[in-house]
């Protein structure tokens, strides 16, 4: 799946945004990509999971994890089509855990799965939580890379989609100096 064909599922989803939002990072942007939108059709969902599976297989996991909200269900469509678990950590008093009856042992070879990758601290975390539990991370992946690849990681890294939307501090936004409204359309609140 190339570039162009990822960034037409969004523009048919809808779920290519113009404005003025805040990030799940705390960052501000112009540009928002809502993976929700375009997750919530069963076929592109199944469609981008496969495409990152295959970007993935070579790292050979045995489960893929995702942070809750937003990797859930593309962690599951690449846990699918890998054909290997797909289990997600989710916050409980502010920071990510394996809950549910979730587990991740010395075996497992971990591929973190997220939907848009910003600053790579929802990633970094989720890895964290699969190491803390014992596992190996081999791998991480997402639908997009919005830091246009300048955000590493110690372990392998793909991205479907790998862009550069402007990000600013809050304290430094034009869109704010402007007074133009904030939106928050992600899946994680942050202080208004």
């Amino acid at each position: 799946m190339n570039r162009e064909a990822v960034i037409n599922l969004f523009r048919q989803s809808g779920a290519l945004l113009d404005g003025h939002f805040r990030l799940t990072s705390g960052l501000h942007s112009p540009g928002y990509l809502q993976c929700a939108l375009v997750l919530q059709h069963p076929g592109h969902a199944e469609t981008l999971g496969r495409a990152v599976a295959e970007r993935s297989r070579d790292r050979q996991p045995t489960v893929v994890l995702s942070p809750a909200l937003g990797g859930v269900v593309i962690g599951h469509e690449v846990g699918r089509a890998l054909g290997v678990r797909a289990i997600f950590a989710e916050r409980q008093n502010g920071a990510l855990t394996l809950r549910r009856g979730f587990s991740i042992t010395g075996a497992d070879r971990v591929l973190v799965i997220e939907d848009v990758m910003t600053t790579g601290g929802s990633t970094r975390e989720t890895m964290d939580v699969a190491r803390a539990a014992g596992g190996r991370v081999v791998g991480a992946a997402s639908i997009v890379d919005r830091s246009g690849g300048s955000v590493r990681f110690d372990v392998p890294f793909q991205a479907l989609l790998e862009i550069a939307l402007p990000t600013y501090r809050a304290d430094a936004c034009p869109l704010c100096a402007q007074g133009l409204p904030v939106a928050k359309p992600g899946s994680r609140p942050t202080a208004v």
